[in-house]
């Protein structure tokens, strides 16, 4: 591969040459800082900042450097007020900046590959937005990249610059259309050493479920499957109730067959009984995802303002913005508050009535904190006519089924509550779930529901699920006593800077500044069939450095620990770089 353009990210033998490249271009090409003595060129920020770099063999070509939000601080801090830029505070942006190549290889593309490595890279950290500063001079070329201008100049010595911000989605589409070919014929031949994949998904919402590649998606022989630990998605690791196996199993020839009740009447009659609502107030669907995309496409337009949890469960985010396009704004979650939701910031953001829709998924995924039902109800009680509230406990039953917001929704218009069968019911691979609204709405949307929504055999084992509520409750019981066993074991990971439990099915585990990256170690841990999940691209506020892992049963927990801590020892041992590269001393000048 010593031909190939490398693409990594810096260690700390880079760091020299960057600062000579940096004093090469920007103080003695430029006239923007002034010639040091040294030849050497650091930054304020080089202790937080993140390097990528471009090489051919021994031959660095160029670097592109990126400050994530979570450092606290950008360059633009130096130039203008966050009153002045709210983008700054408002989109927790990452900063991507002093794209530097070397001269002879400024014609080539180095440079759009540099940028397209600092998206990927953004994305893979969940970043949505960029900000930017581009040379005046050069603003049509921003422009066509997809950068805008916030209407911001700034004055760096003899350069003036341009304050721009940009969507991840969109510059990464647009660097492809303008570069497609050029990045294809590059990645024939690309030493790539990021840890994200070179291509963004095509479309749809990223999930767990990787595992399902070590299976065998072609369904031609699933013996792998008693060979793979699935904690990457969050199915349940026991099975179905006797009663729900042995209905399956009756006559599994005449439920592959025979066409269902036409609008599940039957599953809805079962649900209003268990639940103690109003059958006129349910909806059915093959898994929530279904009645996620069927209620929001007939509510939400371009137009409309949307409020999500950050971090949250990232298909409502994709619905949300990719999909439909709203305005979507974000409540930032925060780790230091251990991941709970305030109620009063909660009705402090939502009291104005600016948005039409408030998603709330409780408990929380990937967080697993509950917000108590008293509280929530409170704000929602006390919030706007015109906001419209969807709360989403499919994970309820491992808190407490007794706090679910259920009956608040088939009275109060503004509320829909919407809860899978899926995980506290062991049955993923069945796809039921249903919704709770006043009658109105749901009648609406049982209006635009296609028959046969709940294939037979989903409805055999979702209404026999629900006539076996003890054999449940005592899933649920022990599916808390298996997190905190594996909770237990993965705090004696050396490697591990923390472990969180939550009250659901699953816990996350963070890993330290100074380690590797979540990345990494998911895939390091797929080396011993342990899939894992990163929820880096979920959002910004884990860092690139969180782990969500679903509980399993005793002897694939074991596993988990194991392969946790076999995979953290093989990457010491590699020296897996940390993120970012600590830069050492800076008493010469300071770049933009």
């Amino acid at each position: 591969m010593d031909h190939a353009i490398q693409l990594r990210t810096a260690t700390p033998g880079d760091l020299d040459w960057i600062y000579e490249l940096r004093h090469r271009v920007y103080a003695e090409e430029l006239g923007q800082h002034r010639v040091e003595p040294s030849g050497r060129l650091r930054d304020g920020l080089d202790g937080d900042n993140v390097y990528l770099v471009a090489a051919r063999g021994e031959t660095r070509i160029g670097f592109v450097s990126i400050t994530p939000p979570w450092v606290g601080r950008y360059s633009l801090d130096k130039y203008l007020t966050r009153e002045e830029l709210p983008v700054l505070s408002e989109k927790a942006p990452f900063e991507i900046r002093v794209l530097t190549v070397e001269k002879r290889w400024r014609s080539t593309a180095a440079a759009p590959l540099l940028m397209y490595a600092a998206l990927r890279w953004v994305a893979a950290r969940g970043g949505r937005d960029v900000v930017a500063m581009g040379r005046t001079e050069l603003l049509e070329m921003y422009l066509a990249a997809g950068l805008r201008p916030v209407g911001r100049t700034v004055r760096s010595g003899a350069v003036s610059f341009e304050v721009l911000s940009g969507s991840v989605v969109e510059l990464t589409r647009a660097v492809r259309e303008r570069h497609g070919r050029a990045l294809e014929r590059l990645q024939v031949g690309l030493d790539w050493r990021l840890d994200v994949e070179f291509a963004p998904r095509a479309d749809g919402c990223e999930h767990g479920g990787a595992f399902f590649s070590a299976i065998g998606t072609d369904f031609r022989t699933l013996a792998r499957r008693h060979e793979v630990v699935a904690a990457d998605v969050l199915d349940a690791w026991f099975p179905p109730s006797p009663q729900v196996r042995a209905v399956l199993s009756e006559d599994p020839g005449w439920s592959a067959r025979t066409s269902p009740p036409t609008g599940a009447e039957g599953l809805l009659a079962e649900i209003a009984g268990v639940r103690g609502l109003p059958v006129e107030s349910l909806v059915v669907g093959a898994g929530s995802s279904d009645l996620i995309f069927r209620a929001f496409g007939r509510w939400l337009t371009p137009a409309s303002r949307v409020l999500l949890l950050d971090p949250s469960y990232g298909e409502y985010a994709h619905v949300t913005e990719r999909v439909i396009g709203c305005q979507v704004d974000r409540l930032r979650l925060r780790a230091e508050d251990g991941w709970l939701l305030d109620p009063a910031r909660l009705a402090a953001a939502t009291g104005s009535g600016r948005y039409d829709l408030v998603v709330v998924v409780n408990p929380n995924n990937p967080t697993g904190r509950h917000a108590p039902a008293d509280a929530l109800r409170a704000v929602i009680e006390n919030s706007p006519a015109r906001t419209r509230w969807w709360i989403d406990e499919a994970y309820l039953g491992y808190a407490d089924p007794e706090e679910s917001l259920a009956g608040l929704a088939a009275v109060d218009a503004r509320v829909v509550v919407c809860t899978s069968l899926s995980k506290m019911y062991a049955l993923s691979g069945m796809r039921a779930a249903y919704l709770v609204a006043d009658p109105d709405t749901a009648g609406e949307l049982r209006r635009w529901t296609p028959p046969w929504p709940v294939s037979l055999p989903a409805q055999l084992a979702a209404v026999t699920a629900l006539r076996d509520p003890g054999y449940y409750a005592e899933r649920w019981a022990r599916t808390a006593e298996l997190r905190r066993e594996l909770a237990a074991g993965l705090s004696r990971v050396d490697g591990l800077q923390s472990v969180h439990e939550g009250v659901a099915n699953f816990l996350t585990v963070t890993l330290p500044p100074s380690g590797p990256s979540a990345a990494r170690l998911v895939r390091e841990c797929r080396r011993h069939d342990v899939y894992l999940r990163d929820l880096s691209p979920m959002s910004p506020a884990y860092e690139g450095r969180t782990v969500r892992v679903a509980v399993r049963d005793t002897a694939e927990n074991a596993r988990i620990v194991a392969a946790c801590r076999s995979a953290l020892e093989a990457l010491e041992a590699l020296g897996a770089p940390a993120t970012p590269v600590p830069a050492g001393a800076r008493d010469a000048g300071t770049a933009r």
